[in-house]
């Protein structure tokens, strides 16, 4: 006579399945051990790699701060052509020479707004304009004056509602910045230049508004008179 099948209980059943678990993974590890440590190899190796990366980032991002801060003495003294080239006879990178070497860094990106204002003030606006729009770092008071000076090789085009644009964007970029006023009267000048008196009237109510006690809220009224006639 058969005897009844004992029925497990739900301790059992959950112990059955671990057990049934641990066999099937371990099964998978023995089967698979070759791939799997070569994963372990490749997630090893990425890291390392990774850490590398990092680290030689911030070295040539120290470097390029470096080399900024001793070209900067021509730059700031107005020898624009030496600060571009670099000063002959010395170690003096020129700004042209960091941004080649170190653009990519931080510093690198800060390099690129120094030679652009250079070309500028030498009246290269093409290689100036280059150089603004080129600028992709992480800083707000240049990520604007790339876009103003950019705003200004336009406005050298003739091309104003291109430059209007430009300065309004930059006046955008952040709250804090001093120069804010300074985008936003040169936005509406240019709209006014390209024919759009009510984008012109926006702009300088804006500073009237917003910077009504700056030199640049005084020196909007003038404006003001001209699109309200």
């Amino acid at each position: 006579m058969l005897k009844k099948k004992k029925k497990l209980s739900r301790k059992e059943i959950k112990e059955d399945k671990l057990i049934s678990l641990y066999y099937k993974s371990y099964q998978y590890v023995t089967d698979n051990s070759r791939r799997l440590m070569m994963y372990g190899v490749g997630v090893v190796v990425l890291i390392v790699l990774i850490i590398f990366y990092v680290n030689h980032r911030a070295q040539q991002n120290k470097a390029a701060g470096y080399q900024l801060s001793q070209v900067m003495n021509l730059y700031d003294g107005g020898a624009y052509l030496e600060a571009i080239e670099g000063q002959a006879g010395t170690n003096v990178l020129g700004l042209k020479k960091i941004v080649e070497q170190y653009g990519s860094t931080e510093n690198g990106e800060t390099a690129k707004i120094y030679l652009a204002n250079s070309y500028n003030y030498l009246g290269k606006s093409d290689d100036a304009l280059k150089y603004y729009e080129d600028y992709d770092g992480s800083i707000n008071m240049y990520k604007a004056a790339a876009l103003a000076g950019a705003a200004g090789c336009y406005a050298d085009k003739n091309n104003y509602a291109k430059a209007a644009e430009l300065y309004k964007k930059a006046a955008h970029v952040s709250k804090d910045d001093v120069q804010n006023p300074n985008y936003l009267l040169h936005a509406g000048i240019n709209y006014l230049a390209s024919g759009d008196t009510n984008k012109a009237k926006t702009m300088f109510d804006q500073i009237k508004k917003d910077y009504a006690t700056s030199s640049v809220g005084r020196e909007v009224r003038r404006y003001l008179v001209q699109v309200q006639q």
